[in-house]
């Protein structure tokens, strides 16, 4: 099906596709309006030998489960695919959208994915070896399957593209800002997805100085100040900024020479490290599930450990971002961390009283819309993040513009 073809189907769906390290989440949305979430698809486990396809049916919340052999993501395609056109008769798919978390200095919106672009984004691939490769994998097996149908990348890069320059340049020789080495910034699908929420619900605080943060397995933090991004945590990779759940967040550069020197461990192996191995799971060699550490911190010093170095970074992350947007107005919590877990939402504002923040317990015990105290100077909201409605938010309006075009 052709960009012309859009909107002449009697069901036309846009499925979304978001890829993570061993999982991957699909959803179909019907074409409105309003654009309506119709199945959501998870595929856990891939790269273990035995993995799981959960598919949710999103009007009445019922799910369904089968296991699935997926040694790469690319694996998943076809019997995702296969298992949505089984649940969804007539369906008329009229694009497919994906996460690529990484876009260079070159893209500052989504893009209809031509053969140009997938040469750029193996060029990419050294940027995020971690994420790149198998996002580019997913493109093409679905690029097999419907050769004709158009699909566009949504990049976690494309909210921090226009940060101020300051924010942006790394203090190293020059000549690396060249070729494109210079601080990105990530989860930008959610970022754009919590403040179109916030511009929604409280237009006047999308104006104003705020903080989101998406903390879960991933976790950073932007600025926003009058709707423009000004400064986010993550850097050149999405290893830099907040501790995660195994990436260490920011550490001293020198320690990869020492490491080098006393151990001999190889630039692969730093990076295994720093990626796979450190952050919460590093510090407690326990668990990287911030659940299981609160479970066991009572009891367990490195586990307590962990989770005050995580709630520590984090309150400086906001202290150092209230700094560079000379106050701040509105503060918000989202993603699996920030969403969920009262007690962690508690001890990184704790201290904080002084900018004005102060939580409700009450509130904050329910993880209610907004869990800052009445009168206090600063909001304090709950906001849980879609990026896969991102994406086909992203995807509806392209295709729409293609379409003006073509007239």
């Amino acid at each position: 099906m052709s960009l012309r073809d859009f909107g002449h189907h009697s069901r036309d769906y846009i499925l979304t596709i978001n890829g993570g390290s061993s999982s991957l989440k699909c959803s179909l949305f019907q074409v409105g309006p309003p654009l309506t979430r119709v199945l959501s698809c998870l595929v856990d486990r891939i790269g273990f030998p035995e993995g799981t396809l959960t598919l949710t049916d999103v009007a009445d919340g019922t799910s369904e489960r089968r296991t699935i052999q997926a040694a790469h993501h690319k694996d998943c395609v076809d019997p995702v695919i296969v298992w949505l056109e089984q649940k969804v008769t007539h369906m008329g798919l009229v694009a497919i959208g994906h996460r690529v978390v990484h876009g260079g200095h070159r893209y500052s919106r989504p893009q209809r994915i031509t053969s140009d672009i997938m040469d750029e984004l193996h060029r990419l691939s050294h940027y995020d070896p971690e994420h790149l490769p198998a996002e580019i994998e997913l493109i093409e097996a679905c690029g097999r399957r419907y050769p004709m149908l158009p699909q566009v990348a949504c990049f976690d890069t494309a909210f921090h593209r226009d940060m101020p320059l300051v924010a942006r340049l790394l203090p190293i020789p020059r000549r690396y800002e060249a070729a494109g080495v210079q601080r990105y910034g990530f989860h930008g699908l959610s970022y754009a997805y919590l403040m179109e929420e916030l511009r929604r619900i409280a237009p006047h605080e999308a104006q104003g100085r705020v903080i989101l943060a998406h903390l879960g397995n991933g976790a950073s933090m932007a600025a926003v100040r009058g709707g423009k991004d000004i400064d986010t945590s993550m850097g050149f990779t999405p290893t830099a900024g907040l501790p995660m759940s195994t990436r260490s967040g920011d550490l001293d550069p020198g320690l990869l020479s020492y490491l080098s020197r006393t151990e001999g461990m190889t630039v692969e192996q730093f990076h295994t490290m720093v990626n796979q191995q450190s952050g919460l799971l590093g510090l407690s060699e326990t668990s990287s599930d911030l659940r299981d550490l609160l479970a066991s911190e009572s009891h367990d010093p490195r586990a307590a450990e962990a989770v005050a170095l995580f709630c520590y970074q984090a309150k400086k992350w906001i202290g150092s971002f209230t700094a560079a947007l000379g106050g701040l107005d509105t503060l918000v919590f989202s993603g699996g961390i920030g969403e969920n877990s009262a007690v962690v939402r508690a001890r990184i504002c704790e201290g904080l009283e002084f900018l004005g923040l102060a939580l409700d317990e009450a509130r904050n015990t329910k993880s209610a819309a907004v869990i800052s105290k009445e009168g206090s100077g600063v909001t304090v909201r709950v906001i849980p993040t879609d990026e896969e409605s991102e994406i086909a938010r992203s995807v509806h309006h392209l295709l729409h513009q293609s379409r003006s075009n073509d007239v």
